[in-house]
Order: C-alpha cells, then structure tokens, then sequence
C-alpha cells in the first residue's frame, strides 16, 4: 500500500522553475522559453522591474508571476517568497532554483540524469555543475557545483541576506550530483552588464559590512579576472543547437543602455559621499557622464575621490588577480591591509 502511494504521488510531481527577476529583459524571453521546454510551472518574483520584464513574463503560459515588494536587497526574503508561492501548489513538486541568465544544457530528455532526479526521493538535493560562458560564447570555465534543485519535502528554507542558499538544504539531506546536465550561466556573456553588478556588490559590502578588507572584496569580485587559459573549456556545439531545434537563439543576447545597479550606486553615493568608496573598485567608469544621463543637477559630486596610492593600489590588484593565491601577492595585500588599512 504504500509502495503504490509512493508510486501514486512520483506520477503527480511537476516540476517548478523559481527565479527572482529586476530588470532582466535583455534575457528573459530566452530564459523563459527555455525553462518552459521542462518546467511545468515558473514562478517569477518580480522585484519593481521598470523594465519590460513584467509584460515578457506575462506572456508566457506556465509562467506564474508574485510581486516582490519588499525594498532592500534580501535574497532569503526573495527565495522564501518563490518557496511560499510554490508550496501553496496543491501537488508534489521538485524544484529547481535558476536566476534569469541560467540555463539548463538541452540534454534533459535524452540524459538518464534527469531521470533519476525526476524519481528522487523527497528531500533529495540537487547538484548542478557550472559552466560560465565568456563573451565569446566559444568557451568556458568551471565553477563549483552548487544546490540548484530539491525535491520539496516542506524543509524550513535558511539563507542569507546576499550569496544565499536557494533552496532548503537539510544537514545529512540525500543529494544527485549531475555530471552530463549543466547550468550554462550567461553573466559574463554581457560583461559590461557583469561589471555594473559587481561595482554594486562591492558597494553593498562598504555599506553593510564596513569591517571588511576592501583587498578581500576585491579578490572577491573580480574572481573572473583571474581565470587563465588552462582553465578555459570549449563549449559544445550542441548546447547551442539543442535549443536552435524549437526556434531559441542561443547566441543572441540583447544590450542594454543602462544598468539599475548604477542608478543605486549614484544613490549610494549622494547618501555616503563619493569618498566613502574609493577604495572600492567601482571607477572603472565615469560616474558624472552616468549622472548625467539620469539628469542630476550635481555631477562633481560623483568624481573619483581615489589619491594616487589608491588608484595604484587597484592596478596592482587587478594586474594580480590571476596570481592572488601566490605567496608573494598574498604577502603584499597582507602588508596592503595590516599597513595601510586596506
């Protein structure tokens, strides 16, 4: 009896893509149409996009579309609003945690893989690898697998403000690995768009955690100016040209005039002062020209305050980066920080 309850309920699962969106229009009508290939519902939080995401999202049928309403950056608020939204489905479900850039390889109907987590048992977590696309779309480098899916059992989801956990991760939970299934994940696809996000990253760091080492959030943040050519993996045709066969353009990304996460820097910045962040490595760009744009009265206010030790001091940790391990870097930031309040 209850092996055929067991069976009874594996039958009714349905798959549930949870994804948190601000203004990602450039990607989501891909995304979308991606995820719809597998997943039998998406739930998207929208967080006050005042883009064209919404009315993307709005189209799309399996797409299920809750208002993220709440103002500051919590990404365990975020995940447990598409976890509430989830759980109110009145049926079994396995979840599977993608932002809006990531991509699942179009190999889930021909791998066994897929299979396995599809019959997992409940409180199974999911283990994706990850494959970081570079600009060129040819190749790629790998990341740490991480938690991308679990087979909903009801488990009180625990996250962080930022970096957080996606989905419930039981302690000693079972766990599938997957080894042919990856995530190919297109930040760094649009790298201008990468760096606005990174600028804001490190801001947030300033802001929240003062105590930090500026050299610690930069070795942070600019992890991907260190991936040497060794590193890198060509990207199989086919994770293209799976998708091409339903009419979805892989290799197409849209551009984008502007970012949100400069527009919060520039409040950021009118709230603490242009000074306060000058050891952060976010002057990559001239920040009047982009106030500018969003008609400030002001724009001297956002001139780089850097003096030309920190200005110096962002060459050597960008000309570094590749070799931020080595003892002899690791001994200069150590000196950079202990010395010079770095």
């Amino acid at each position: 009896m209850v092996r055929a309850k067991e069976v009874m309920e594996k039958s009714q699962r349905k798959v549930i893509c949870l994804t948190p969106v601000k203004n990602e229009a450039w990607i989501l009508e891909t995304f979308l149409k991606c995820a719809s290939l597998w997943a039998d519902y998406v739930i998207i939080a929208d967080q006050n996009s005042d883009d064209e995401s919404l009315k993307i999202a709005s189209r799309f049928e399996k797409v299920i579309i809750v208002n993220n309403d709440f103002g500051p950056y919590d990404e365990q608020q975020r995940q447990q609003l598409l976890l509430n939204a989830a759980r109110s489905l009145p049926f079994p479900r396995l979840l599977i945690a993608l932002d809006a850039d990531e991509f699942l390889t179009p190999n889930l109907d021909t791998s066994g893989e897929w299979q396995s987590v599809l019959n997992a048992p409940k409180g199974t977590i999911i283990k994706m690898p990850f494959a970081q696309i570079k600009p060129n779309m040819k190749h790629y480098w790998r990341t740490p697998d991480g938690v991308m899916g679990y087979m909903d059992d009801g488990y009180t989801h625990s996250g962080n403000v930022i970096h957080s956990p996606r989905v419930p991760i039981p302690a000693n939970a079972p766990e599938i690995n997957l080894k042919e299934i990856f995530v190919m994940h297109y930040q760094y696809v649009n790298w201008e768009r990468m760096r606005s996000k990174h600028r804001w990253y490190q801001c947030w760091e300033r802001i929240n955690n003062p105590e930090r080492s500026s050299i610690d959030i930069f070795r942070q943040y600019h992890h991907m100016f260190g991936i040497r050519n060794k590193e890198l993996q060509e990207v199989p045709a086919w994770w293209f040209d799976g998708y091409s066969k339903y009419g979805i353009d892989m290799r197409h990304i849209n551009k984008e005039e502007c970012y949100w996460w400069d527009k919060e820097i520039l409040r950021e910045m009118e709230e603490y002062g242009a000074k306060q962040f000058a050891k952060e490595s976010i002057w990559d760009v001239k920040w009047e020209s982009i106030a500018d744009q969003y008609r400030y009265e002001n724009t001297l206010k956002f001139k780089d305050p850097r003096c030309f030790l920190e200005k110096m001091v962002h060459t050597f940790l960008l000309k570094t980066q590749p070799y931020s391990q080595a003892i002899g870097v690791r001994l200069i930031d150590y000196i950079l920080k202990r010395r010079f309040g770095w």
